[in-house]
């Protein structure tokens, strides 16, 4: 049976939106909210064009549209089928992991480093420690429905909290630090993109050169200790950051 039938889908016609972006918008929602769940097959375009009025090359766009975001793949002998949801990430003090677990995902966790070094001149500025020395270092790999999507490296004092590597595969490291009792309180936050590195590409399953979003954060706790720095590196393809902005009177 055709996914697509369950959904309440219409276009309004009177609207300046074009229809394509009308029927993209609704499908990219049922997908985000896992209504249509990865490995979803949908149905004929034809039929889909047919219930709604719509011309097959309309139909065609909206697909397609969908299909330039990495939403959904077109798959000789199988058909158009639902790969995975873009996860938007809101701009506050939460985990990676609370999100992708917010949004319905699956989030996997693959620690690369788990170890002790000396604090860089960037690292201690961050952190307010002393330059060379000790900081914790870890490096994971996250993922969601087995796909990678984000590269995250952090630094936080020596001796702060104990730092499991099960436990770090298993949880994320916001909610160990909450459970060692670690009021988490503010951050400051810097947000970018740059081309990827032939390592960070090949950890990503990217080509090298091709674009990245990248997050750099330093988090205070309610004492205004700073407890973690880290620095992540996202495919934009899977993850974007979502704003909600205000005008100021």
């Amino acid at each position: 049976m055709d996914p697509t039938v369950q959904l309440e889908l219409s276009v309004d016609r009177g609207s300046p939106v074009p229809l394509y972006f009308q029927l993209s918008q609704q499908l990219e929602s049922a997908i985000e909210h896992g209504v249509l769940t990865p490995g979803t097959l949908l149905g004929n375009e034809i039929e889909l064009a047919a219930r709604l009025g719509l011309s097959r090359p309309t139909v065609r766009q909206a697909i397609q549209s969908l299909v330039d975001k990495g939403l959904l793949v077109r798959r000789r002998g199988v058909g158009t089928q639902v790969v995975h949801s873009r996860v938007k990430r809101p701009l506050e003090l939460s985990s990676l992991y609370d999100d992708l677990e917010a949004a319905g995902q699956r989030p996997g966790t693959k620690v690369l480093v788990n170890t002790v070094v000396a604090a860089s001149a960037e690292v201690a500025g961050a952190l307010g420690v002393a330059e060379g020395g000790e900081v914790h270092r870890i490096e994971r790999l996250r993922s969601t429905h087995g796909e990678p999507m984000a590269y995250l490296c952090n630094y936080l004092p020596s001796g702060l909290l104990e730092l499991d590597t099960g436990r770090l595969e298993a949880t994320g490291l916001y909610r160990l630090m909450r459970a060692a009792g670690i009021t988490l309180h503010s951050a400051r936050q810097t947000i970018g993109a740059r081309a990827a590195t032939a390592g960070e590409a090949e950890r990503l399953g990217e080509e090298t050169g091709a674009p990245l979003l990248t997050m750099e954060r330093v988090t205070f706790d309610d004492t205004g200790r700073a407890v973690e720095f880290g620095t992540h590196t996202y495919r934009p393809s899977r993850y974007s950051f979502e704003f909600q902005l205000l005008v100021r009177s």
